[in-house]
């Protein structure tokens, strides 16, 4: 039985499309900023996110917090594991080959997953809160998704201004620009990696605090969101800011497209293909690199 398209259908698809790719940015955002500034690739990107859902998990069934309430305690308990990790272990690998920077944050996301799967076992774990959907015209809209898609863009417009007004950010975009030039201008660039950092996990953390509510959470899942980020900012370019916003919101799209016109299994074949077919075509991204 062929499948008949509907404009409803593909508008549904728009929708769903773009609420992910919200998401999609604001994460990715974190780890373009540490590629940028530090030439960090950085594959515990996607614990961090997974930490980030555990503590609204933790906070939702301990204390009975609102588990949007719980996303400022997030960001800075990841914001504070970001600062401690740099000052310790990353610091280390920031001048070294990429490959190193490649394992020790490998070996950092082994021992996070492990830990909390210690802590909370491998089961599924649901902050069941705000179900349903909203509806418009013939369109529904679902209500965790849309409250994060609003969430998601003011803290991505956030990190913006933050970026473009401030004396911290404006350190930020020099030292991603030239840290020679930089050091020279009288920024302390130690200090502009450790803040960068903890930055990106804070940005991870609150992509895991508004996950925790739309999908079951469980130790393993910051991994997908670790390729996905990845993705996202090659089709954006690396270390441009503004192509991570771009990549996002087409990858929310690519996959709700594909999940329409094809099987839902293949979503994520599209996406290898996707970043294979870009690194090929246009390896600098839609963009172009290191932007700001």
């Amino acid at each position: 039985m062929n499948l008949v398209i509907t404009p409803t259908m593909i508008g549904q698809v728009v929708v769903s499309g773009l609420l992910s790719g919200a998401l999609y940015a604001m994460v990715a955002l974190g780890l373009a900023l540490i590629f940028g500034v530090m030439r960090v690739i950085n594959i515990a990107h996607g614990p961090f996110l997974m930490l980030g859902a555990y503590t609204t998990y933790v906070l939702y069934t301990a204390v009975g917090l609102n588990p949007y309430l719980t996303l400022p305690v997030s960001m800075l308990l990841l914001f504070a594991l970001g600062a401690l990790l740099h000052r310790t272990l990353v610091f280390r690998v920031v001048d070294a080959p990429e490959l190193s920077s490649l394992l020790l944050t490998f070996g950092i996301s082994i021992a996070v997953v492990n830990l909390v799967q210690l802590a909370f076992t491998s089961d599924l774990r649901a902050v069941e809160y705000l179900t349903g959907s909203w509806g418009v015209g013939r369109l529904a809209f679902s209500k965790s998704r849309t409250v994060a898609f609003a969430v998601a863009a003011a803290i991505t417009a956030g990190a913006f201004l933050f970026l473009a007004r401030t004396k911290l950010g404006k350190a930020i975009r020099a030292t991603s620009q030239s840290r020679e030039v930089a050091m020279v201008c009288g920024i302390d660039v130690q200090r502009v990696h450790l803040i960068t950092f903890g930055l990106a996990a804070a940005l991870a953390a609150a992509g895991g605090t508004l996950l925790s509510v739309i999908v079951a959470i469980q130790p393993e899942m910051g991994q997908v969101w670790t390729f996905k980020s990845f993705l996202v900012i090659v089709l954006g370019g690396a270390g441009n800011y503004p192509g991570a916003r771009l990549g996002g919101l087409l990858l929310g799209l690519i996959e709700q497209l594909t999940s329409l016109f094809l099987t839902t299994q293949l979503t994520e074949a599209v996406a290898y293909v996707l970043l294979v077919a870009v690194l090929l075509v246009r390896p600098t991204g839609l963009l172009g690199g290191r932007q700001v």
